[in-house]
């Protein structure tokens, strides 16, 4: 399963909800091999322009200084942070243009994470009643488990 990042536009409910954007966390492979056009796709402009000034800087220091194995070689590296970095920067443009994170979505493919999504938000009438959660009494009776009994590094204080 990956981890979806949803991220919504500001405006009224319904419509943040149909304009929601979902971008899967992980390597972005065509970011790896054409970063260029991969920015100008998702309408990131400045990154486009960076990549494309890295690149050619790149290519011209490995020219002037006469190091042919030493430019690739770089040029490799830097196409693989991009492909590492390159959701990341997408989320930073969109915050940059108004849109806000809702939150996390894990599914296994994109059209299972907008189902996941709209099952989250949708209106709270058409919802079946939630049951109430089980706690096993090991933990109710007062073990000390109940309360910081996660992987977590900080324990957080909770409600009750």
């Amino acid at each position: 399963m990956a981890s979806y990042l949803v991220l919504e536009p500001g405006g009224a409910a319904q419509e943040k909800a149909e304009k929601a954007v979902f971008v899967r966390d992980g390597f972005a492979a065509l970011a790896f091999l054409v970063p260029f056009f991969w920015f100008l796709w998702h309408r990131m402009w400045l990154e486009a322009l960076a990549a494309l000034v890295l690149g050619l800087m790149l290519g011209a220091l490995g020219t002037l200084l006469g190091f042919s194995l030493v430019a690739p070689l770089i040029g490799l590296l830097l196409s693989v942070l991009i492909g590492l970095e390159a959701q990341n920067l997408r989320v930073a443009a969109l915050r940059r243009r108004g849109w806000s994170v809702w939150g996390v979505v894990e599914a296994g493919n994109h059209n299972e994470a907008e189902m996941r999504y709209a099952a989250d938000v949708a209106p709270l009438a058409d919802r079946p009643p939630a049951a109430p959660p089980t706690v096993p009494a090991a933990l109710s009776a007062g073990t000390g488990l109940a309360r910081g009994s996660s992987f977590d590094l900080l324990d957080y204080p909770r409600g009750g």
